[in-house]
């Protein structure tokens, strides 16, 4: 592992999460198991899955096979969009306990909005995650994909504030206008995509700061967001990878690199995963 420690973020309910984790999207549910295996050899603490990524079984052979300390660990999944009633959020709730093994879940998120589904109510979705809270299921519960309008929606009518919002960022698209309105609740910004899917890795841009830093480019985009103070979560089934990835903690950007990195934002050209207020596909 990196001799660099990963930092933790403190949330707005006083729990701590490491900036620096390892995605599992993607990953099919036959690698799933080494992957976060070799993720957790390689020093991640933090595991990022969700229901409809179809493998929180195999991140949770690996939690058990690995032998660490429960509270060493910080494990996030997400609820499906088939689950939005509350009965078959609470249900499908329980069945991610059962494939990760364990008895609660570090945090727990709304995982797309699906503002034009279920009658629009996507309300009662999280008051049933606030009530698992609550409850001690899940120790924080966020949202992932949510604009401005649907965050205002479920703080005003529940009073809940989501501990983070997971939503697509890397260079090319920083979307400033959610970041900011999380920033006005507290809200932590989780950057799904940090790499625009390795889009940005060939940039110019990109790869002059590389050389000047002495990095990868995939390690200055991960400094850019860390810097930035957004919590991310790279993605690969390599272990070479996974250790480079790491590398992003040893590496510092001047404010001069972090203006070039931002002067490559493209506003929603720039986009490339669907836009939250017309996604809807509910899986089979």
């Amino acid at each position: 592992m990196t001799g660099a420690t990963v930092p933790t973020i403190t949330l707005h309910d006083q729990t701590t999460i490491p900036q620096l984790g390892f995605g599992v999207f993607q990953v099919p549910p036959a690698d799933t198991a080494r992957a976060v295996s070799e993720a957790l050899e390689a020093g991640y603490r933090h595991i990022d899955t969700a229901q409809m990524y179809g493998n929180e079984a195999g991140v949770g052979e690996a939690l058990a096979a690995a032998g660490l300390p429960r509270e060493e660990v910080y494990v996030t999944s997400k609820l499906s969009n088939a689950s939005h009633r509350p009965d078959d959020a609470r249900r499908s709730f329980e069945e991610t306990l059962e494939r990760l093994r364990l008895d609660r879940i570090d945090l727990f998120l709304i995982h797309w909005p699906l503002p034009t589904r279920y009658d629009g109510d996507f309300v009662s979705t999280w008051q049933t995650l606030a009530e698992l809270a609550k409850e001690g299921r899940a120790t924080s519960v966020g949202v992932s994909n949510f604009q401005p309008d649907h965050l205002d929606r479920i703080v005003q009518e529940t009073g809940v504030v989501p501990v983070v919002n997971q939503v697509e960022v890397h260079p090319y698209f920083r979307n400033e206008t959610v970041r900011a309105a999380n920033a006005g609740y507290e809200i932590a910004t989780e950057a799904w995509s940090p790499i625009a899917r390795g889009a940005v890795l060939d940039d110019p841009t990109v790869v002059r700061v590389a050389d000047e830093v002495g990095a990868t480019p995939s390690q200055v985009t991960l400094r850019w967001h860390l810097q930035r103070g957004d919590i991310v979560f790279p993605k690969s089934v390599r272990a070479e990878r996974m250790r480079e990835n790491l590398g992003a903690l040893e590496v510092e950007l001047s404010d001069q690199q972090m203006a070039a990195l931002d002067g490559l934002d493209r506003g929603e050209d720039g986009r490339c995963g669907p836009h939250p207020d017309t996604f809807d596909r509910i899986p089979d």
